[in-house]
């Protein structure tokens, strides 16, 4: 199979074309014949040394894949409703820069009626992630309001489409004025240009003085105490990146007095059992969304396989809006 290869740690160009053989399916899993594979962040961390691989994963890039089945654990398939020829898409915790893969069926979903290969591949990294920590761990409600930093990567673009979906105010944050008509454009209630205006000042005034219940935040570093001070009473932080370095020093009285909650998470080293009920929650709640198009993923560039360098150049520039994908 083509697979790509981190040759060496570095700049985008270590991303090479390579060949390997097709992968097994074992117990519990499939092989998936890819179409399509999402890039992500992690990935771009995982070429320059930055992301170690967990245990027993393969070490291509790759953390979501969309495609068709082509064998696998009959008894785990039928079982998920799954079968030889269906159209997947799936969560992995590596190998998805290859045109096999193999996945555990529990990671598994069916491609949403009307949905490309493309749009597919956007879904499991961003949703999965997006799910489980602003409504399963954040438990955002109807009615709540949620501040996402970086309002233009594929998870916050993630993140403003089921916020609003589920009834939440939504503010976000990005770069430059552009990103910020982006972001309103995709449904956001309100964006902030973190490098023009102070953004824990303007969430307190857009929220009228009572802050926001739950902030997504991918920055963490100094952004947590300015965070703290603009959560309302009750208020959720869930740090699910530390781009902004991993110590923070902020007020834990504001903590005490307001009763807030500062988690957080990462979602590769996760156990399959976690990951299952995760795919089980978005296809219950999210996958009608998608099927009946109230919610759509946004694909902002493809690049063939052979071109994966090219593609993590483009997101490392930040020009990005939505998700990057290799095409197979």
């Amino acid at each position: 199979m083509r697979v790509v290869e981190i040759t060496s740690f570095g700049a985008p160009d270590v991303l090479q074309l390579a060949e390997r053989p097709l992968p097994t399916a074992g117990a519990g899993e499939l092989l998936i014949r890819v179409a399509a594979s999402g890039i992500n962040r992690p990935d771009v961390l995982q070429r320059t040394g930055n992301y170690p691989v967990p245990p027993g994963a393969s070490d291509i890039p790759g953390l979501e894949v969309a495609g068709v089945v082509e064998s696998g654990d009959a008894a785990a398939m039928a079982e998920a409703g799954l079968k030889v020829g269906d159209r997947v898409c799936a969560l992995l915790a590596g190998g998805g820069y290859a045109d096999h893969a193999v996945a555990p069926v529990a990671q598994c979903l069916p491609v949403p009626d009307g949905l490309s290969d493309v749009e597919a591949a956007a879904l499991p990294e961003t949703f999965f992630t997006v799910w489980s920590n602003v409504f399963m761990r954040g438990r955002l409600q109807k009615g709540e309001t949620l501040l996402v930093q970086g309002g233009t990567s594929g998870i916050g673009v993630t993140a403003i489409l089921l916020a609003k979906a589920m009834g939440a105010t939504v503010i976000v944050t990005a770069g430059d004025d552009a990103k910020c008509t982006a972001c309103l454009k995709l449904g956001a209630d309100h964006a902030i240009n973190y490098k023009t205006q102070d953004f824990a000042a303007e969430a307190k005034r857009l929220t009228d003085g009572k802050g926001v219940d739950v902030v997504l935040d991918m920055v963490a570093g100094s952004y947590v105490a300015r965070e703290i001070e603009c959560l309302a009473e009750d208020g959720r932080i869930v740090v699910i990146a530390v781009q902004g370095g991993t110590k923070a020093e902020f007020n834990a009285g504001l903590l005490l007095r307001r009763r807030l909650t500062v988690t957080g998470s990462t979602l590769r080293p996760r156990p399959i059992a976690f990951k299952s009920e995760v795919a089980r929650e978005l296809r219950e709640r999210v996958w009608p969304l998608l099927a009946s198009g109230q919610v759509k993923p946004v694909i902002h560039a493809t690049f063939e396989g052979a071109r994966a360098a090219e593609a993590h150049t483009l997101m490392e520039s930040g020009a990005h809006v939505g998700k990057i994908v290799l095409t197979w």
